[in-house]
Formats: structure tokens, sequence, C-alpha cells
């Protein structure tokens, strides 16, 4: 027939098809790829070696793969130093891991408030000074004598005090769950968050330490845009021990897909054992897996 196809018609036809269809899955493939939320490498700046001068340890931190990290407070002099060496380097002191647990803001003491609440008006001013954007404070800790609901009082009260500085400096304050046995569903700790009414209080989300009592995915979605940094950690319940990234029951596709969803597009922190450039370098690896969705 005159309309029929030749040979060389059909396959010069279906050569086109294929070609077009390459495009397609290239194309979404890419879109796949856009639509993941950016992020980036930090991690605790006592994981670098100890006998590395500070200007050595934010180079290699930077040779390692790492883009950010997070010191613990320190005075004036010494944050100017850190933030000094580290422009120098080309990495980003993001936040401050402040903690808490030295002076809780949950205590029935008065002298014990009044050192928490002057040890993290210092966390934030240091801060200010290094440049980062973010202060890690753990709320509250219930214990035998602070009963759950004195811990969510008191310190609801105590940190609406350090809201106004916060604010001035134009630092976060990131609450977080570190085992301290408050805070203990994601649905309370969104509650907690949105009682302040303010951006300054946020989350500060760690993976691994909810693995004992929930799934880290779905505690990211229940937080969504409250979370403004995140912690990586990986535990392993059989054996009731933090273990190396991918190597526990933290399902990774998941909490990858999850901080995806939420638009989550900051630090991920490493927040493990430290050690020396190949060790650094195996973390580094391994974050990028986590970041890639394997």
């Amino acid at each position: 027939m005159e309309d029929s196809l030749s040979r060389r018609e059909f396959l010069e036809a279906s050569a086109g098809v294929a070609v077009g269809a390459g495009l397609v899955a290239t194309q979404v493939a890419a879109s796949a790829q856009e639509s993941k939320s950016p992020l980036k490498k930090a991690l605790i700046f006592s994981m670098l070696p100890r006998d590395l001068s500070m200007e050595g340890k934010f180079q290699l931190a930077k040779a390692v793969g790492f883009d950010g990290v997070e010191i613990a407070p320190v005075d004036e002099a010494q944050a100017q130093a850190m933030r000094a060496a580290a422009e120098k380097a080309g990495v980003r002191i993001h936040s401050i891991i402040f903690g808490g647990w030295h002076a809780p803001l949950s205590s029935a003491d008065a002298t014990v408030i009044e050192r928490g609440l002057r040890d993290m008006q210092s966390a934030l001013r240091c801060a200010k000074t290094v440049g980062a954007d973010v202060v890690l404070l753990v709320p509250a800790v219930v214990n035998e004598s602070t009963r759950y609901v004195e811990a969510y009082e008191r310190s609801q009260k105590h940190i609406r005090t350090l809201i106004p500085l916060a604010q001035e400096l134009g630092v976060v304050i990131a609450v977080e769950n570190v085992w301290n046995k408050f805070l203990l569903s994601p649905i309370e700790f969104a509650r907690y968050v949105d009682e302040f009414e303010s951006p300054f209080v946020r989350a500060y989300f760690d993976v691994g330490n909810v693995v004992l009592f929930g799934f880290p995915q779905d505690w990211i979605r229940t937080l969504g845009k409250r979370i403004v940094k995140v912690h990586l950690k990986d535990f392993k319940q059989q054996s009731n021990q933090f273990v190396a990234l991918r190597e526990g029951d933290v399902n990774w596709k998941e909490v990858r897909r999850a901080l995806d969803e939420i638009g989550y597009a900051d630090f991920l922190t490493t927040e493990l054992p430290g050690g020396d450039e190949a060790y650094l370098r195996d973390v580094s690896a391994r974050v990028d897996k986590i970041i890639a969705g394997e």
C-alpha cells in the first residue's frame, strides 16, 4: 500500500521515538534531582583531631568535604579568632551547641536558673560573634525532683525571657530532644515550640535520638518548618547503642525524603566520635550517600 511505512522509514521513526523517550527520562531524572532540597554538610568541632592547631582543624574540615562546623560556646576573643580561622578555610561556623544540662531551665533552684540564663545569654552573643544563626538548647530535664509539668512550664517561662536578646542578635534558640525524658512525641514537640509564638524559638532535630521511641521521618514530617537545624546520628536498637551512619536502624531514604518534603535546606551536622583524616573522609562520604538518598 502507498501509505505503508518502508522498513527504512519505520526504523527512522522508531529511532526518533527512542531518542525522545531518552530525553524525557533524562528530564524526569533531572527534575527529580532538582526537587531535592539543597543540603550542606557540617560536623561538630570536637570531632576534629585534637593534635591540630585551630586553623588546621578548620582546614581539615574543609579538605574532607564539610562546609560547616558547630562549636561549643567560647569567650569573645576566642570567638573572633575562630571565626577568622573558619573564614580563611572557607568553612562557616553555623551553630553553637550550648546544651544546658549543667544548669537546666527546668530547675526549681533560682541559683541554677540564674546560671543557666547567664550562660545561654553568653552563648547567644558568641553565636553573633562567630556568625552562627542558631544556639542549641536542651530546654528542660525531667527527673525525680522535677515533674514533667514543672519542666514544661518552667522552661517555657525562662526561655521567654531570652527571646528579646535572641531577636536583637538575630540568633534562633533551637530546642532539642536529647534523652532528657522530655518532649517524647513529635506532636508535643511541635506544640511546645508553637506556644512561644516566636520565630526565634524553633526545633533542632536529632535523627538518632528518637529511634528508641519513634521514627525519625515521622518526627520530621510533624515538626515540619519548625526544624531549623538537623543532627545526624544512627542507632541500633538490638545492641542499644549509637553506631556509624547508615549502619543502624534509621531509614535514611525516608529521612531524606521527609527533609525534602518539608523544604529543609540547611546544614546536616554529624554529632559523632572524633577521628583522624581517613575516618572523617569516611563520615563525609556516608553523609553524601544520605544526601543522595541512597
